[in-house]
């Protein structure tokens, strides 16, 4: 791939790497033109991947590693480990009557008429949990102090622990406490990791508070070992450059404080995803997308509009109840919001007790992966029904790399679910694939709800490595009339790891009625946020321009739950209750259709991004006259809306110059994905690569 088109010419040599669950994606970025591959994750060395995609692409750019300027890195590593429980052994300390918030979690039931609901298990079990004698009251004054001998005498009794988190109560106002119990512990257990909630996620509410910092405890020993290990490979192999981490919020942030804070990269990868997206909708000049990213293991969908993904300060990792809120484990940190599903490649079906094709959320991932990869597996996975239904050419899977057995994938999907349902392979291929389209339609469908958004009027922008496969078939599903395939889909988030700023966003809730406005301690507390998030911009680049994007999160006195309320820096600066007040209400009209007459307005959470400029997009062009692009074969295809096998187009993208245009049912290929052109649409290839599907009218 060398989209000239897709980056603004530069010197610098930049790598951006994904590690998913099936694929790990390379992205090669030098003097305006890029080099990409995908190589299988190997899970029990990820780095091994990486550095065998940067050996891939610096031989096609015919440069050596020593010339890079930095890399970016993205990894669902910190994600696996908290949804497989392989975590350090952590301990965590609390106040004194607080031990079990962890596990009592917020007494709600997501799914209220289930008699038999399971909760998920709290990360630490409470044989590890520890309590000291102290407490903070909701204002920040201390009502117990906290003694340091009792302090030390717990140190002394927490050995044979590899990590510590520590969450007290209202530490996020007056986190003294906290820091006395970290300074003990460097004292009296030196080798122990330490994770505190004041500074990991210094925001009300205990529950989500203190399961974010146990959940960051959990995982800092592997993933400091990680990043260490991957530093010095990449160093070995000649690449001395710079190492950046992208982080859940859309942003990149330094090597050490990924190692610091990794619970910020637990949406890392799908984070680069939306930035991609989003960089796309800006040059494109598209105010409405939803962005659709599948890979091998899961599926993200996003909301980008006005060319920013939308935001969120709390998110869930492995829920047990698909699409129930709750159901999961709570992480409050910055992130981009978006709805996973276990829909990918790789995705597992099998039949339930009702006789229903159910498609993930296990996955083949790449050990052995699907069946038709030949490494081992035998049961159906998603890759399996596209290979069976004629949307992959079984020679030219991944360039190449990776030949598949259409063989194997009939044999799996006739065994686990056509002799089951009593139908012919073909048409159980067809029924796995139907599910897992309509399993993310509705994911969709909800997450557009959920925030108040038709999907009427919207843009598709689709990429990952399954995503084309099912881009065209999911926007009939949502009556989506226009998609766009950019180039590099196969590498989407990789890609997107490139056009990231720097950037950390601070947060810190203190409650303040408008009536009581103190416009003194909000301009303190404002010039607070910033420094502490400029800071960690200023470690990536110390030279770096940084500007700041503030945003307050406020309630109706009496709710439990916030809306964010954005600012310019003019009225953070110079702050107004009557300012406040205006912007919030317009917000909740927005959500809500109308506001809440008689009742008093607080602010709770106060937020700060920095950032470094991003540059401003290049407009694409409209497009040329069209003309036919040139076809290299025909291919049987099972075409969903006409429900038989169909005689398909086959092109190759490379062939879609500016104009080009081919209708469907049609086939365009390349090295790194498949694009399936439904019946009764046109796709059209635009100046900058983008393959532009329109429905006919």
């Amino acid at each position: 791939m060398r989209p000239t088109s897709v980056a603004a010419m530069t010197t610098e040599a930049n790598l951006g790497v994904d590690i998913g669950g099936t694929f790990t994606d390379v992205v090669l970025e030098v003097a305006g033109d890029m080099y990409s591959t995908k190589v299988l994750t190997t899970y029990s060395a990820p780095e091994d991947a990486i550095l065998d995609g940067l050996a891939q692409v610096c031989t096609k750019a015919g440069m050596k590693p020593e010339s890079l300027t930095r890399i970016i890195h993205g990894t669902t590593l910190a994600t696996n480990a908290l949804i497989e429980r392989r975590g350090a052994k952590t301990a965590f300390v609390t106040t004194e009557g607080f031990r079990d918030v962890i596990e009592m979690r917020t007494e709600s039931r997501f799914e209220q008429y289930d008699l038999n609901l399971q909760l998920p298990l709290p990360l630490i079990a409470r044989n590890h949990r520890y309590t000291l004698r102290e407490r903070v009251d909701a204002s920040g004054n201390v009502l117990i102090p906290l003694e340091r001998a009792e302090v030390e005498a717990l140190a002394d009794r927490l050995t044979g622990y590899d990590s510590i988190a520590v969450g007290l109560l209202h530490s996020y106002l007056n986190p003294d406490h906290e820091r006395m119990i970290r300074d003990v512990l460097a004292e009296r257990a030196p080798g122990v990791s330490v994770s505190l909630s004041s500074e990991v996620s210094p925001q009300m509410r205990e529950y989500e508070r203190f399961n974010t910092t146990c959940a960051n405890a959990y995982v800092k020993p592997m993933m400091e070992s990680y990043l260490g290990r991957l530093a010095e490979r990449l160093a070995g192999a000649g690449a001395v450059c710079p190492i950046f981490l992208m982080h859940s919020g859309g942003g990149i942030i330094s090597l050490e404080s990924a190692a610091q804070f990794p619970v910020r990269l637990v949406e890392s990868g799908p984070a680069g995803g939306a930035i991609f997206a989003a960089d796309i909708a800006r040059r494109h000049g598209l105010s409405n997308v939803l962005s659709f990213d599948m890979g091998g293991t899961t599926a993200k969908i996003c909301l980008i509009r006005d060319g920013a993904p939308k935001t969120a300060r709390v998110f869930e990792v492995a829920r047990s109840y698909r699409f129930k809120k709750g159901s999961g484990m709570p992480i409050s940190i910055p992130v981009i919001d978006m709805v996973e599903i276990g829909a990918g490649g790789g995705s597992l079906a099998h039949v339930d007790a009702l006789n229903q094709i159910r498609v993930g959320p296990e996955s083949a991932g790449s050990e052995p992966g699907p069946a038709c990869y030949q490494r081992g597996g035998t049961r159906p996975a998603v890759t399996d029904a596209d290979l069976m239904l004629g949307r992959l050419d079984p020679a030219n899977f991944a360039g190449g790399s990776i030949p598949l057995d259409p063989a194997l994938s009939a044999a799996a999907i006739s065994a686990h679910l056509g002799e089951k349902l009593e139908m012919d392979s073909l048409t159980a291929a067809f029924g796995l694939s139907e599910v897992v389209d309509e399993n993310m339609a509705n994911a969709a469908r909800v997450h557009a709800v959920e925030n108040g958004e038709d999907l009427a009027g919207y843009t598709m922008i689709a990429f990952g490595g399954a995503a084309p496969l099912h881009a065209g078939r999911l926007c009939e599903k949502l009556g989506i009339e226009r998609l766009l395939v950019p180039p590099g889909a196969g590498v989407g988030s990789a890609i997107g790891f490139l056009r990231a700023p720097y950037s950390f966003e601070a947060t810190r809730s203190v409650y303040m009625r408008l009536d009581a406005f103190d416009p003194k301690t909000v301009k303190m507390l404002f010039a607070e946020l910033r420094a502490e998030a400029e800071g960690f911009v200023r470690s990536c680049d110390a030279d770096a321009t940084v500007l700041a994007d503030y945003k307050v999160y406020m309630r109706y006195v009496g709710q439990g739950w916030e809306i964010p309320v954005q600012l310019t820096e003019a009225e953070a600066l110079a702050p107004d209750a009557a300012t406040y007040l205006r912007h919030f209400e317009d917000a909740y009209t927005t959500l809500f259709g109308r506001t809440v007459a008689g009742l008093s307005v607080e602010i709770t959470v106060w937020a700060v991004n920095a950032t470094t400029p991003v540059a401003d997009p290049v407009a694409v062009p409209g497009a040329p006259s069209a003309h036919d692009a040139s076809q290299t074969g025909r291919r049987q295809m099972f075409s969903a809306s006409d429900n038989a096998l169909v005689d398909a187009g086959v092109a190759e993208r490379r062939s879609f110059r500016d104009g080009a245009r081919i209708s469907g049912p049609a086939v365009i290929t390349e090295d790194e994905t498949t694009i399936i052109l439904p019946s009764g649409y046109t796709a059209t290839g635009r100046a900058d690569g983008v393959i532009d599907i329109r429905r006919l009218s």
